[in-house]
């Protein structure tokens, strides 16, 4: 069910809410926190609410995406639709459209929404904030999630995160990465255990999270890491074996193979942002390792 409230107040909002909570039989105390979304368009609006409708079945919670709208506006005015059922997965989604004077205040139009007793978690699924513990949203929430696959300059981006970074920051293209790290340290797990002396990551440029997969490899040894531009692969070199896992651009399938052992074809499709999201929620701490991949990329060799 959607539920249209144009020229609206913040207590009609609410006071809807409850009367649709009360319909469905939903309880407040089955969402487990706030996830509140600032998309910079109408087009990235409805595939960021796709992305946490799908991640709303994993951690059930209050979605309040805030978009600004024309902001040229005389008189401020918030236009509001709701979504429950359906249309809001495991919980419920508030959409605010912010005109006038509003578009520059979100945070107090979006207060008056946050499940009481509940953390909050922020996420900018495009465009973020230079530091974004300290945009206005981001204060509200203990846990912010950035998108730096999908900024102008996914380069620039991923590596702006270091300067602005807080505990509790975090960005999806770090879990893109989860599957390729765990295969990784498992493949090296192994004799002859040795260190290794040097890696080389490649892929496409605009792809962040193989900038970050080199930043975590370089915080993580002690020789060169090289970042280049082409086929998708990674490579570990220690002084009695190389380490390889390789994909298709597009595939599904990598292929791992180590010096002298049998190659193994093991599953690794591209994960795409809702499954990103859903894992990004489901730790509410900093994320140290994050952190430290974000100061490996500056002892990273760009080709």
């Amino acid at each position: 069910m959607i539920v249209e409230l144009p020229d609206t107040t913040t207590a009609e909002i609410n006071k809807k809410i409850t009367g649709l909570r009360e319909e469905g039989g939903a309880l407040t105390l089955g969402r487990v926190l706030t996830l509140v979304i600032a998309p910079d368009s109408e087009e990235t609006l409805q595939s960021a609410i796709d992305a946490a409708t799908f991640a709303s079945r994993e951690h059930p919670c209050r979605v309040i995406a805030a978009l600004a709208g024309d902001g040229d506006a005389a008189d401020p005015r918030l236009d509001a639709e709701l979504r429950v059922g359906r249309d809001a997965g495991a919980g419920e989604v508030v959409v605010l459209r912010l005109h006038g004077e509003l578009s520059a205040h979100p945070s107090a139009v979006v207060l008056p929404f946050l499940l009481p007793d509940t953390p909050v978690v922020a996420w900018w699924p495009d465009t973020a904030p230079q530091v974004p513990a300290e945009d206005p949203l981001g204060r509200l929430a203990i846990r912010r999630i950035t998108n730096a696959t999908d900024a102008p300059d996914p380069l620039a981006a991923i590596k702006s995160r270091l300067p602005g970074y807080h505990p509790g920051d975090t960005d999806l293209a770090w879990s893109r990465i989860t599957y390729w790290r765990a295969l990784l340290a498992s493949a090296i797990d192994e004799p002859p255990y040795e260190p290794i002396r040097s890696a080389v990551v490649s892929g496409l440029k605009s792809e962040p999270a193989l900038d970050m997969l080199a930043g975590w490899l370089a915080s993580r040894i002690d020789g060169t890491v090289t970042r280049s531009v082409g086929t998708l692969k990674v490579e570990l070199h220690r002084d009695h074996d190389t380490v390889t896992l390789s994909r298709p651009q597009e595939g599904v399938t990598a292929t791992l193979s180590r010096t002298s052992r049998p190659v193994a074809l093991v599953p690794l499709a591209r994960r795409d942002v809702p499954e990103c999201l859903a894992e990004e929620m489901r730790r509410l701490d900093a994320d140290e390792i994050y952190r430290e991949a974000l100061t490996g990329i500056d002892k990273v060799s760009y080709q």
